[in-house]
C-alpha cells in the first residue's frame, strides 16, 4: 500500500516501532485468552450440534478428548525488537446448528483436519509443515478451494495463506503479529518491521538481487498497526477523496501490512526513492521475475485491479512462503483470490 509520498513530504509521520505502549504483554495475553475461549466455546457448540444431528454420542466423547494447545504469551518484553512466538490454535470448522443437514462428504472434512500429522503440524509445526502434511501444494489448494479441511482456514490472520482483502478484513479486527524484526543489510526509509520470518525472507531476497546484477532494494514501509492505518487511510481521504484512496489505501482492518506479511519496497542505488518510482527501475524488474524465488508475489499486478479493488503496486509485496510462491507462479497466477478459488473483491461490501 503507498504510503512513502506522505512519509516523502512529511505530511504522515513514520510508522511506529516494534515496541508498544507499556501494557502490550497485558493486552496480547487478554487477545489470546479471548480468542482461546471464543474458539472453546465454538468447538462445544459445534460438537454438540453434531452430536444431537446424527445421534452418536461417541463423538463427542472423542472430540472433547481431543488436544489442547498451548496459546502461549506473546511480547513478553515490550521493549524486545523480536518477541516469543504466539503457538496457533487448530481452526474451528464452521457452526452446524442441530437440525442442518450434514456435510455430502462427512468423511472427507474430518479426516484431513482429523488426521494426526495434520494436527500435529497445526498445533507444533511451521506452515510448510502443514502444507507437506496434507499432502503438498496441490493438495492443499484443492483442500482449500474445495472447502474439505476447515481446518486450512484463509481467514486465520497467523497464517501465510491468509487472505485480507475488501471483502474479508481481519479477525480480531486489531491483530498484531509477532514475533517481528526487521530485515538484515537492508536500508529503510521507514521502521520496516514485518514478521520474523519475513524480514528473513526478505535478506536473501535483497541480498540475491545485489549479488546479481539488480541494484540495491530497501524498505518503505513493512508492518503497519490498526490504529496506524486508521490514520494512514484518512490521509488519503483527505487529500484524495473516499472513491479514489479505497484504489490505493486500505480501509483500517483490510491492511495486508497489518499481518506483517506484506512490505513496500524501493530502489536504493545510490539513494533510496519513493515507492512511485520503483516500477520505473531495473530492481523492480528484477523483483517482479524473481521474487517468487523467496516466497513472494506481487499481490497488486497491472490490470487485476477487478478482482483484487487496488491499483498496480509494483512495490507491494506479500510473502506466502516459498511452496505457495512457486505453485503461483508456475500457475500463471495473478491475485491470491484465484489462487485459492476466492470470489473477486474489487470494493467493500458496505
Amino acid at each position: 500500500m503507498r504510503l512513502a509520498a506522505a512519509v516523502d513530504n512529511g505530511t504522515v509521520p513514520h510508522p511506529e516501532p516494534l515496541t508498544r505502549r507499556a501494557d502490550a504483554p497485558a493486552v496480547v495475553a487478554r487477545r489470546a485468552r479471548q480468542r482461546r475461549a471464543r474458539r472453546l466455546r465454538l468447538t462445544f457448540v459445534t460438537v454438540v450440534g453434531t452430536t444431537l444431528a446424527v445421534g452418536a454420542t461417541t463423538a463427542l466423547s472423542a472430540a472433547i478428548a481431543g488436544p489442547v494447545v498451548d496459546h502461549g504469551v506473546a511480547l513478553n518484553n515490550a521493549n524486545s525488537s523480536v518477541s516469543v512466538p504466539v503457538a496457533t490454535a487448530l481452526p474451528v470448522p464452521q457452526q452446524r446448528s442441530a437440525t442442518s443437514q450434514a456435510p455430502a462428504e462427512p468423511a472427507v472434512v474430518e479426516g484431513l483436519c482429523a488426521a494426526e500429522p495434520v494436527r500435529s503440524a497445526l498445533s507444533d509445526g511451521s506452515d510448510a509443515d502443514v502444507i507437506a502434511a496434507v499432502g503438498g501444494v496441490e493438495a492443499f489448494r484443492s483442500a482449500v478451494i474445495d472447502g474439505t479441511a476447515p481446518c486450512l482456514d484463509t481467514a486465520d490472520a497467523a497464517r501465510i495463506w491468509v487472505v485480507v482483502n475488501k471483502r474479508h478484513p481481519l479477525d480480531p479486527i486489531d491483530y498484531w503479529p509477532v514475533p517481528q524484526a526487521q530485515a538484515a543489510d537492508v536500508p529503510r526509509t521507514s521502521g520496516g518491521h514485518m514478521r520474523a520470518d519475513v524480514a528473513e525472507a526478505l535478506s536473501r531476497l535483497v541480498a540475491t538481487g545485489r549479488d546479481e546484477g539488480a541494484g540495491s532494494i530497501g524498505v518503505n514501509s513493512g508492518f503497519r498497526s490498526y490504529e496506524r492505518q486508521v490514520s494512514t487511510y484518512n490521509g488519503y481521504v483527505g487529500s484524495l477523496g473516499r472513491a479514489r484512496a479505497d484504489l490505493t489505501s486500505a480501509r483500517p482492518g483490510h491492511s495486508e501490512h497489518q499481518t506483517g506479511l506484506a512490505v513496500d519496497v524501493v530502489a536504493c542505488s545510490p539513494g533510496c526513492g519513493g515507492i512511485e518510482a520503483f516500477g520505473r527501475t531495473r530492481q523492480a524488474e528484477w523483483v517482479a521475475e524473481n521474487a517468487w524465488r523467496f516466497g513472494f508475489v506481487i499481490r497488486y499486478e497491472d490490470g487485476a485491479t477487478d478482482v483484487t479493488g487496488y491499483e498496480w503496486e509494483p512495490w507491494h509485496l506479500r510473502y506466502i512462503g516459498v511452496d505457495l510462491a512457486q505453485a503461483y507462479h508456475d500457475g500463471g497466477f495473478h491475485s491470491l483470490e484465484a489462487f485459492f478459488g476466492l470470489e473477486p473483491a474489487p470494493a467493500y461490501a458496505g
